[in-house]
């Protein structure tokens, strides 16, 4: 088979990599890919956006599925562009991405049919915003409706902070038109958990759970990131917790998409929030989460094409979905600044150290060829170190131990990734 990815992240990297060893793969493309992408799959200079072009060269080359990574072409309806000129692909249509489309939609939706979530309200009137805040609870979360590369959330502490982030998202646009709509919602505590699932329009298989660390700094201190790095599993996602999302959350959310004439087919990320009254959902994606991907493809034992061919065939009732028991760590290293400003173009060195080392694997988030040939760091997340252990706190020990053998001018990265295993 020929396989198209669309996307350049360290999450299409994952993709790829895993994609690569299906012996169904004849051959790979990803558009447009990265430096590390390149290993395994030939880089096409498409844009994940420009979907006609995409769509034409899945035609001229045949191309037997195509695998979506990134939110925003699905938000946009590119697998609607390719379905109608009766191309395979892997993905929500525009009608069921809007679940991660719009944050409003999503909790329209949980309000409706009783899944829970935190208390909220929505505005598209930045006095309106205003004025609820005078009588709101602090802390409080403001969310932009609309994709924001992850960092379209802002926790603010005290009414001053709130009134600020008002500005800027709904004022000052500085989300663009994500902020044309705004969710004010109840700040709610606990364990973060990430669970990503396999939809075929009705039925719904979760992955491994897994644990992000979205602040920039150490001690979830800083902005919010697009994810700093993560381990899989979660050791406080138990089986009585999974019982309980899989009754109120998993299968009730794909069962109301189907009700309101959405089905949805292709990945959800469900984030959650393990609060004292219970699971409640945080958000959603209709995508792998990035780096989600990273640590729970490393462990899937299935082979990824049978499992998304599964789901655009309505057939993932014939998938017995398994992952290995080792679990799994990544450390993101990005490039000083991130997510404000930052360097880019600096020579990696010492990628060779991962050749042939089992269990270990360096997934690129932000990568490049310069002139010379050499690869060079390309975006805030720069790559993803990752590594498997016996248990959690060797995954975590190998991960950083990893992060040494490679090096490039203005690295940065957290030093207490999965710290939280030693609380479990």
């Amino acid at each position: 088979m020929k396989i198209l990815i669309v996307g350049s992240g360290g999450r299409e990297h994952a993709i790829a990599w895993k994609v690569a060893q299906s012996p169904k793969a004849e051959k790979i493309y990803c558009a447009p890919g990265n430096a590390g992408i390149a290993e395994y799959a030939e880089c096409v200079p498409i844009g994940a956006m420009e979907f006609e072009k995409l769509a034409a060269f899945a035609e001229e080359n045949q191309i037997d599925l195509t695998i979506v990574g990134m939110d925003d072409p699905l938000v946009g309806g590119i697998v609607d562009v390719f379905e109608e000129k009766g191309l395979r692909v892997f993905g929500p249509r525009k009608n069921a991405a809007i679940l991660e489309g719009s944050k409003a939609f999503s909790k329209d939706l949980m309000k409706k049919y009783n899944i829970p979530t935190a208390a909220y309200e929505t505005f598209t009137d930045p006095q309106a915003a205003l004025d609820y805040l005078e009588t709101a609870k602090f802390p409080i979360v403001l969310k932009a409706d609309g994709l924001a590369l992850g960092k379209g959330v802002l926790i603010c502490e005290d009414k001053e902070m709130a009134v600020d982030g008002v500005r800027q998202i709904m004022q000052d646009r500085k989300f663009g038109t994500a902020g044309d709509k705004m969710v004010i919602e109840e700040f709610m505590t606990g364990r973060e958990v990430s669970v990503l699932s396999f939809v075929d329009g009705k039925i719904v298989k979760t992955m491994a759970s897994a644990q992000d660390h979205k602040r920039a700094k150490d001690g979830d201190q800083g902005l919010n990131t697009g994810g700093m790095g993560n381990f899989s599993p979660t050791p406080f996602y138990t089986d009585e917790i999974d019982d309980f999302c899989q009754k109120n959350i998993f299968q009730p959310t794909v069962d109301a998409m189907a009700a309101e004439g959405r089905p949805f087919v292709g990945v959800i990320f469900f984030g959650l929030m393990l609060t004292e009254d219970g699971p409640k959902v945080l958000e959603y994606n209709a995508r792998f989460g990035d780096p989600e991907a990273q640590v729970v493809l490393p462990r899937m034992k299935n082979d990824m094409i049978d499992v998304c061919e599964a789901c655009i065939d309505g057939k993932l009732d014939e998938i017995d979905l398994q992952f290995m028991e080792d679990p799994c760590v990544c450390v993101v290293l990005a490039s000083d600044g991130y997510p404000v400003s930052y360097e880019k173009g600096f020579p990696i060195r010492g990628l060779e150290n991962f050749k042939d080392k089992d269990g270990y694997y360096v997934f690129h988030a932000g990568s490049a060829f310069n002139d010379k040939g050499e690869i060079v760091t390309n975006g805030g997340r720069v790559l993803g170190v990752t590594a498997l252990g016996k248990d959690l706190k060797e995954a975590r020990a190998n991960a950083y131990k990893a992060v040494e053998w490679v090096d490039f001018d203005n690295k940065y990265y957290r030093h207490d990734i999965g710290k939280a295993i030693d609380e479990a």
